[in-house]
C-alpha cells in the first residue's frame, strides 16, 4: 500500500455484488489485501483473510459445511467469528489448536457487499448508499479499470473530459456554455453544484431526459461518487459509482442507476439506455488505461493543473500519503465552460 494514506482503511469499500456470493466462497482483493467472502447458511456474511493458518491454503477455494468454512487441503474448519471449529483426524476429546483467521467487518446494502479493513472507523458506508433504495435501482454493473483510484474517481467527477472522450454522447465540444461550479465541503466529502444551463448537448440527454432543475456531483468516504439530476416534473436520476482499489493501478468499479418518480422500467433501461452507458464506460476505461500505461513510461513526471482541476486536490488529500490541503470554510466557485 506504498504511497497511500493509511486513513483510508477506516472507510467502507464495495467488494462484490450480492448475487455473486451464494453457496461458495469468493476471493476479492482490496488495497492489496486478499480476502475470502462467505455467506453462511443463516444468510450472514463474513469476510476472512484468505489463508488457512494451518498450511496457508486460500480459504476462498474451500467449501461451506455445517460447521463453517472448511479448507480444501486438510479440512480445518472455521466458524463465522474465524475460530477453529474442527480439525479432521483429531480425537474429539483433544484440544483443538488455539488459532483463528483474521476477520473484517462486512455489510450488505442495496445489492452490494461492503467491507472495512480497519477494526474501527466509519460506522457505515456513505449516506448516499442508504438513500439509493433497491426498488429505484435499474441496474447494477461491475467492471475493472486499469487505473489508479485517484485517476478513476477524477475521471467520473470531471465533466471537462466528456466533450472529447464521449463526443456527441454526453457533450459537444463546439457547443460549450458558461457554468459556475460551486464546491462545498460536506461531513462525508464534498458536493459540486453546477449552476447555469442544466441540459446537456449530447444524445443521451436528448433521447432520455427532460428539463432539469439541478445537476450535482457528490463524493463521500474514500471511494463513493454520485451524479444527481433533478427534473422539473419532480423526478430524479442518480448515477453512482463505488471505486475499490485492488492494487495501485487496478481499480474495481461498481456502478448503479437509480430512478425516482420517472417512467423507466428495468427492461426499457436495459434495452434502450444501457447500450449508450456501456459505450461511455468503455470509452472511460480505454482512456484511463492509456493514461496509466503512459504514466508508467514517465514515472517521474508530475501533473500540470489549472483552476479547472478543482476536484483533484480533495482526492489527493484522501488517498496520498503526506498530502495535505486546507479545505475552505466557504463554498469555492469556479467558472468553466461546459
Amino acid at each position: 500500500m506504498s504511497g497511500w494514506n493509511k486513513n483510508v482503511l477506516s472507510n467502507w469499500f464495495a467488494v462484490a455484488r450480492s448475487e455473486r456470493l451464494m453457496g461458495k466462497p469468493i476471493a476479492v482483493t482490496v488495497l492489496d489485501r486478499h480476502i475470502a467472502l462467505v455467506r453462511f447458511k443463516t444468510g450472514n456474511i463474513a469476510a476472512f483473510e484468505d489463508r488457512c493458518p494451518h498450511r496457508q491454503m486460500p480459504l476462498s477455494q474451500g467449501r461451506l459445511t455445517s460447521k463453517g468454512l472448511t479448507c480444501s487441503y486438510h479440512g480445518w474448519t472455521f466458524d463465522s467469528d474465524g475460530r477453529c471449529a474442527l480439525v479432521p483426524g483429531m480425537s474429539a476429546n483433544e484440544c483443538r489448536p488455539d488459532v483463528g483467521i483474521r476477520t473484517y467487518e462486512a455489510k450488505e446494502i442495496d445489492g452490494l457487499i461492503w467491507i472495512r479493513l480497519a477494526t474501527n472507523g466509519m460506522k457505515a458506508p456513505p449516506t448516499m448508499v442508504d438513500e439509493c433504495h433497491s426498488e429505484a435501482r435499474r441496474f447494477l454493473w461491475q467492471s475493472v479499470w486499469h487505473a489508479n483510484i485517484v485517476d478513476a474517481i477524477e475521471n467520473f467527477l470531471d465533466p471537462l473530459h466528456t466533450h472529447l472522450v464521449h463526443p456527441g454522447l454526453v457533450r459537444n465540444d463546439s457547443k460549450r456554455r458558461r457554468v459556475e461550479a460551486v464546491l462545498s465541503v460536506t461531513e462525508e466529502g464534498f458536493c459540486v453544484d453546477y449552476q447555469g444551463p442544466k441540459d446537456q448537448t449530447g444524445i443521451l440527454y436528448r433521447l432520455f431526459e427532460s428539463s432539469r432543475i439541478s445537476e450535482k456531483a457528490y463524493f463521500a468516504g474514500a471511494g463513493s461518487a454520485q451524479i444527481e439530476y433533478c427534473y422539473e416534473n419532480g423526478s430524479e436520476i442518480r448515477i453512482t459509482l463505488h471505486f475499490t482499489p485492488e492494487s495501485v493501478n487496478r481499480t474495481h468499479v461498481f456502478a448503479s442507476l437509480h430512478v425516482k418518480k420517472r417512467f423507466a422500467p428495468k427492461w426499457a433501461v436495459r434495452l434502450f439506455v444501457w447500450p449508450f452507458l456501456k459505450k461511455v464506460a468503455r470509452q472511460d476505461a480505454h482512456i484511463l488505461k492509456l493514461q496509466s500505461e503512459n504514466m508508467s513510461r514517465f514515472p517521474n513526471a508530475r501533473n500540470a493543473s489549472s483552476k479547472l482541476d478543482f476536484i483533484r486536490p480533495y482526492l489527493e488529500e484522501i488517498w496520498r500519503e503526506n498530502e495535505h490541503i486546507d479545505f475552505p470554510g466557504e463554498a469555492k466557485r469556479i467558472e468553466l465552460y461546459l
